[in-house]
């Protein structure tokens, strides 16, 4: 089975690439973020063309999220239960035997601001509800854009960017917290390149001169680690004519 994480950055924008990148990779289930549409005008019909069939919890403007799976999904929940959000963050269902959580962690701008504060109260109660979906479902894959390193090793200039969004201590005590619900950072367990990353800035020929971050992950439940048997990053895509800033993460596990 195979499932892969990505955040497209407009879908509207990025159908094609997507459509393309499936048909080339037919993954199982695939996470999408920042789709930037509403739901009325997510793209079902060429999905179903192409294969696959899709839950998706969009917003106007910004954010949205979906859930693209070869085989239905049931037992859907959109956002963190009990948490008030505005923003179309998270889609959550069980597919092909797994519970799958796809996420759009917010930014969070810069330490100290208020969207800061927001980030943090939003990964607590993300916390807190992965703990329950843990207990009730061992077999778990939380995956998307996390908005966050877990160490310099994520990070293109860990010195110049130290203590910035995404590499601050506080995000990746956090971070840590949803590994301490026993969960597995799945792209850790194989070897990588040096300098692997998963986002590249547009501006300053950040991707040509592969000044990224790794920020798009995809952990599992602690009882999947036998089955996983591959996890990578797909450069290609960020190398297309207007891509997305990010590009997918995929993960393989056994049968």
């Amino acid at each position: 089975m195979k499932l892969a994480t990505w955040n497209v950055n407009s879908l509207t924008v990025r159908l094609p690439h997507v459509l393309d990148w499936l048909q080339a990779h037919p993954v199982d289930v695939l996470a999408l973020q920042e789709l930037k549409l509403t739901d009325d005008k997510f793209p079902h019909a060429a999905l179903a063309a192409a294969g696959y069939q899709a839950q998706c919890f969009g917003q106007k403007t910004y954010n949205g999220v979906a859930l693209i799976s070869r085989e239905p999904a049931t037992a859907v929940v959109r956002n963190i239960p009990g948490f008030e959000d505005e923003m179309a963050r998270v889609i959550a269902a069980d597919v092909g035997g797994l519970r799958v959580v796809g996420a759009y962690f917010p930014n969070g701008q810069e330490p100290g601001s208020d969207k800061f504060a927001y980030k943090m109260r939003w990964l607590e109660a993300l916390r807190v509800w992965l703990r329950a979906e843990l207990a009730r479902q061992p077999q778990l894959v939380l995956m998307g854009d996390f908005n966050i390193t877990f160490d310099d090793l994520d990070v293109w200039d860990p010195v110049g960017l130290k203590d910035t969004i995404h590499c601050t201590a506080e995000e990746r005590a956090q971070l840590q917290g949803l590994i301490g619900l026993g969960l597995v950072d799945t792209l850790r367990l194989f070897e990588q390149p040096p300098r692997s990353y998963t986002w590249w800035d547009y501006r300053n020929f950040g991707f040509r001169r592969n000044q990224g971050l790794r920020i798009d992950h995809i952990l599992v439940g602690e009882s999947l680690r036998p089955r996983v048997s591959h996890c990578a990053i797909d450069r290609a895509p960020r190398a297309l004519e207007r891509p997305s800033d990010h590009t997918p993460v995929v993960l393989t596990l056994t049968d």
